[in-house]
């Protein structure tokens, strides 16, 4: 199996570790990897959030994987983990809901004409982003 595959669909970079790929953070962009979008750590004794996106991919690897959740909390990374997945899937469904909302033409001047219609759409459209970034980050 390749040490590291790109999702084609998504441009996501994932990374073997075991026998499960797990994300990386880089994706590609027109045809150029971009950078981690992940921030440095913050050293020693400094806590990030883990956020609701951590907290629901913690109850995921507590029920489903337990060796990688045992691993990392034995190893004292768990929080910055969940810290990174967070940072992870906040950009990457920020960035869903932009282009979604862009390509199906869902604009302030709908917003300004029909509310009720705009709230509908921004709604189906930050499920659906929502779906996404679960089946992608957080149930890997």
């Amino acid at each position: 199996m390749k040490k590291y595959i790109i999702d084609e669909r998504t441009g996501w970079e994932y990374e073997l570790i075991g026998e499960q790929y797990y994300p990386t953070g880089r994706a590609m962009r027109n045809g150029v990897m971009t950078p981690s979008e992940l921030p440095e750590d913050n050293g020693p004794g400094e806590e990030r959030p883990i956020g609701v996106w951590g907290q629901r991919h913690l109850r995921y690897i507590r029920q489903y994987k337990k060796s990688l959740y045992l691993d990392l909390f034995m190893s004292g990374t768990l929080n910055a983990y969940l810290a990174d997945i967070n940072v992870q899937a906040e950009n990457s469904f920020s960035r869903l809901v932009k282009e979604m909302a862009a390509r199906e033409g869902v604009t302030e001047k709908l917003k300004a004409d029909d509310q009720m219609a705009w709230v509908q759409r921004m709604n189906n459209i930050r499920n659906r982003a929502t779906e996404l970034i679960n089946q992608e980050l957080i149930v890997i």
